[in-house]
């Protein structure tokens, strides 16, 4: 009986594992952390796909050493962003993903697709939201003379870089720096907090409801989940 009940867990661990599905268009080091954090036992999910809107997307390497089917839809291939988006939105559904993970994808996805995937996905955005939305974020940072910066991960909603941020990680920024050293601090940051919300969402900690983001139940305040 105890070899029929460790059976059982295990096929229930299995079928609760969520199916994560990441899109990028560069060298995925966001997405390195995640499939880290899936190999590792830290995540209670599965990268089943990377799609990606650039063919020579370093994440796409990524992604076949790790043993996770990709897709590239280029651009190049549609006459108009709507047909983009309607190929990208039916591509997404074939994987039938949990989460929808954008790691560093570089396109600004339409409302349709944005509504269809409501809740269920994510960005990080690499700045203290709601400050420097958009591009050029260190750059911004350090024009504006700021002592700190940092990395937002939020659901998406229709509003660009907009949706409830669900965790901040937050750097310093030194007399001198260049954006190339602020990112850089940045991206150590990311790499953790992006995994570390993956889990949650995973876990089934985490939700978005009525437009606002609630950790166990808990509705976050405007900078996310913060610890004391």
């Amino acid at each position: 009986a105890g070899h029929h009940s460790m059976n059982d867990r295990i096929n229930g661990q299995m079928t609760s594992m969520k199916r994560i599905l990441v899109l990028i268009s560069g060298s995925g080091s966001n997405l390195q952390a995640i499939l880290d954090g899936c190999a590792g036992g830290k995540i209670a999910g599965q990268v089943v796909g990377v799609i990606s809107n650039k063919a020579d997307a370093y994440g796409l390497v990524r992604a076949r050493e790790a043993g996770v089917a990709t897709a590239i839809l280029a651009q190049q291939q549609f006459a108009s962003r709507e047909e983009y988006d309607a190929a990208l939105l039916a591509l997404m559904a074939d994987y039938q993903p949990d989460l929808v993970v954008l790691a560093g994808f570089m396109r600004i996805l339409s409302a349709d697709l944005v509504r269809h995937f409501a809740g269920r996905m994510i960005n990080i955005h690499p700045s203290l939201l709601p400050k420097y939305q958009g591009l050029h974020t260190h750059q911004r940072a350090i024009e504006a003379g700021d002592d700190e910066h940092g990395a937002s991960v939020h659901f998406v909603t229709e509003e660009l870089d907009g949706g409830p941020v669900i965790l901040q990680a937050r750097v310093p920024i030194f007399e001198g720096d260049s954006a190339d050293e602020v990112a850089a601090r940045v991206q150590v940051q990311e790499h953790s907090i992006y995994p570390l919300v993956v889990q949650w969402f995973c876990e089934g900690r985490l939700q978005m409801r009525e437009g606002s983001a609630f950790l166990d139940g808990k509705q976050l305040g405007l900078a996310g989940y913060a610890s004391e």
